[in-house]
């Protein structure tokens, strides 16, 4: 029987370790401030930036929102995120995606300054990533990352497979794990022979977007199993990429959907939010 890796509970204690750093912050009159962007009338889009919201009033950033209508124009939306930049006031700019068809997602995040990108999408921040020398980590692999050391599982010389090669997820992922020293895998799509992959994992990260992807019989004993996947079951409920009630049997540590890495990402994009303040006002001195 695995220990279940509760998000909410990680979640709470990095918060709480920000509001404590944004209270001194404002001691020396600096607030931090995130704008969030959102076009276009998603429900899933809206409950991830009320989410957002929620969590930044918790830990003491001011927030704004942009709401722009599902017309909205290439030109309207880059000329918004201009401003943005250009605003000082203003430490972390976030656009949510998915964009509607008609934007250009790509032409968006590449316009954000790379100072305030606190989803760490541009090609700077994904550079930095890569050599191992970052301000900004991307929300879900950082928050995974802190789940793991909160459970004191060290990574170094263990066979980590992720499962999905996104540039939000799977591959910046990778890069994480390969600087605390793992042997990294990453499978996707065309992976031959994925199941014998997977089995031989000391640590498996599931990012596929298919419920119940990951079966008992894909993970050896004692694995560690992170679950990244959000998906409605076919009992309307929400789940995850993996069979979370077979592989807890066989599992040492899992995370559960909902309440595991999900809270850990609007965690993360707090403290990004706090370190886009510290790096702009260290600029400013």
């Amino acid at each position: 029987m695995s220990k279940i890796i509760s998000g909410k509970e990680i979640s709470l204690a990095v918060k709480e370790r920000v509001a404590e750093q944004v209270k001194e912050m404002k001691k020396d009159g600096i607030e931090p401030c995130l704008a969030v962007i959102l076009v276009g009338d998603d429900p899933a889009s809206r409950v991830y930036v009320n989410n957002k919201k929620k969590a930044c009033e918790f830990c003491g950033i001011r927030s704004l929102e942009y709401l722009l209508s599902a017309d909205t124009t290439q030109e309207e939306l880059n000329s918004l995120v201009e401003k943005l930049n250009n605003d000082k006031s203003i430490n972390g700019i976030l656009c949510q995606l998915p964009l509607p068809k008609h934007l250009n997602e790509k032409e968006v995040l590449n316009l954000i300054k790379p100072e305030k990108d606190v989803d760490a999408f541009h090609p700077e921040n994904v550079g930095h990533i890569m050599i191992g020398d970052y301000n900004f980590l991307p929300c879900t692999p950082a928050g995974i990352m802190e789940m793991l050391r909160f459970e004191g599982i060290d990574l170094d010389g263990k066979h980590c497979v992720i499962i999905g090669r996104s540039n939000i997820v799977g591959k910046p992922m990778a890069m994480l794990m390969l600087k605390e020293n793992a042997t990294v895998t990453v499978c996707h799509s065309h992976t031959k022979n994925l199941k014998e992959i997977v089995a031989q994992a000391d640590v498996v990260v599931a990012a596929v977007g298919r419920a119940g992807f990951v079966t008992a019989d894909m993970i050896k004993d004692g694995a560690v199993v992170i679950d990244v996947g959000i998906n409605r079951g076919e009992d309307g409920k929400l789940c995850g990429d993996v069979d979370f009630d077979a592989c807890k049997e066989k599992a040492s540590y899992i995370t559960p959907v909902p309440g595991g890495v999900g809270p850990m990402t609007i965690a993360t994009l707090m403290q990004n939010t706090l370190t886009a303040t510290e790096v702009q006002n260290r600029k400013d001195d």
